[in-house]
Formats: structure tokens, C-alpha cells, sequence
């Protein structure tokens, strides 16, 4: 064939290849596309899976509270060195980083409604005055939820009626807190019943891990509202 004639016959076969190309479904072009990919060993396109992240439950508990409960967490001191840590609803309110924990019985007070922070601090259970810890004791308010964390020792200073205060918002261990024993509890000023809440080291010297001083404790949890 004559070199003239082999170009009139590329026009025609250009055009006939964008007939064909346009006549192919999407599904076939895919095919195509698929097939050459294999031939050429192109690797396939990796589905790329987006997972939302999970929010961490609040006071670093193994799970989300309820609607109608608050998270928290307590933990007693160690020793007379590092000073306990109350976390309420995703809040630390008391620690030894915040420097606002002391010798003795560290508490907060919660409004159980609302879980707005009434009061916070700690009772000298060492120097302090009996009758001032008392004082501050009976005039918790019903409805509150109490929080408490033992640093030091809290016993030197502690009655009879002080232990009852305790046992009315649930404590079932506090009549046999001892001499340097660490002690956390969650309690409601109104529940009246026994709170699940509640942890004891005992001090024995054979088996403490601080010396003079048990292992520290801890409790968390999910505190019902008060309804």
C-alpha cells in the first residue's frame, strides 16, 4: 500500500476509535480499567475507614456515668508525703499539685442536686479544735454529697460523734478507722443508707508499705442526684 493511501485511512480509524469509545458503558470502562491494573501489577485502592474518637469518661473512670449520677473519684494520701487527690464531675478540686490539701480529714461538699461545689477543705485532725470540727461536721447541710479523703492521721482529734456524723451519711467503716489507717468515702447527708462507696487501709506495721503508714486507697464511682 502506498504511503498517500495509509494516510487517508488514519482519519478514518481515529474516528472510528472514539465511536467505539464513546459507545462503552461506564461499567466496561471500569473493567477495562480493573483488567490493566492487574496486567501492570498497579496494587487496589485501600478503603480508608474514619472512626469518630471516644471522649473519655470524666475523673478517668472506666466509663460514662449516667445522666442523673456524678462522676468522681477519691483518692487518700500516702504516707505524710504526697496529699490526697478528690476529683468531682471531671474536676480535680482538691490535690497536692493544687496545694490546697492538709493533715487530717480533706472534704468537698456538694450540692446533690445540681452538683455545684458548696465548700471545700480539710479538718485538722491533729491541732485543730474539737469543737470547731464538730461545728463545721453537724452543719452539713441534708442534700449534700460528701466527699472525704484521709491524709496523715485522723483519729487524734476524732469523738464519738463525730464517727455517728459519718455513719448517718453512710459510712459503715469509720467507727473502726484507727491510728494512721487511710480512709476514702462518699456519702449523701440525706441517703440515710449504707454507701458502696467506701475504702479502709488498716495500719500495721508488719505489712505497710510506707513504714509507719499503710497503702493509700481509692474509691470512684457514679454518685446518684439527689431527686
Amino acid at each position: 500500500m502506498r504511503r498517500r493511501d495509509v494516510l487517508c485511512l488514519v482519519p478514518v480509524i481515529v474516528v472510528i476509535l472514539v465511536m467505539w469509545g464513546i459507545s462503552i458503558s461506564p461499567s466496561k470502562i471500569h473493567d477495562i480499567h480493573q483488567r490493566a491494573r492487574h496486567i501492570i501489577g498497579m496494587p487496589k485502592p485501600i478503603a480508608v475507614k474514619t472512626t469518630t474518637p471516644k471522649t473519655m469518661a470524666k475523673c478517668n473512670l472506666s466509663r460514662h456515668c449516667p445522666q442523673d449520677h456524678f462522676a468522681f473519684h477519691i483518692t487518700s494520701g500516702a504516707a505524710d508525703i504526697v496529699g490526697p487527690a478528690i476529683c468531682f464531675d471531671g474536676k480535680i478540686i482538691m490535690s497536692n499539685v493544687l496545694n490546697n490539701v492538709g493533715s487530717g480529714l480533706n472534704m468537698v461538699l456538694v450540692n446533690g442536686e445540681n452538683g455545684v461545689i458548696d465548700k471545700f477543705g480539710y479538718l485538722n485532725m491533729n491541732d485543730g479544735n474539737p469543737e470547731d470540727i464538730l461545728a463545721y461536721l453537724t452543719a452539713i447541710k441534708p442534700g449534700m454529697i460528701v466527699l472525704v479523703a484521709s491524709f496523715d492521721d485522723v483519729t487524734k482529734k476524732m469523738t464519738d460523734e463525730m464517727r455517728q456524723i459519718f455513719v448517718g451519711m453512710g459510712s459503715t467503716l469509720i467507727k473502726s478507722v484507727k491510728h494512721r489507717d487511710n480512709w476514702v468515702f462518699a456519702g449523701g447527708a440525706w441517703t440515710g443508707k449504707e454507701s458502696p462507696f467506701e475504702k479502709r487501709a488498716v495500719n500495721d506495721e508488719k505489712n505497710n508499705i510506707y513504714g509507719a503508714w499503710p497503702e493509700m486507697v481509692e474509691v470512684g464511682g457514679c454518685f446518684p442526684r439527689k431527686s
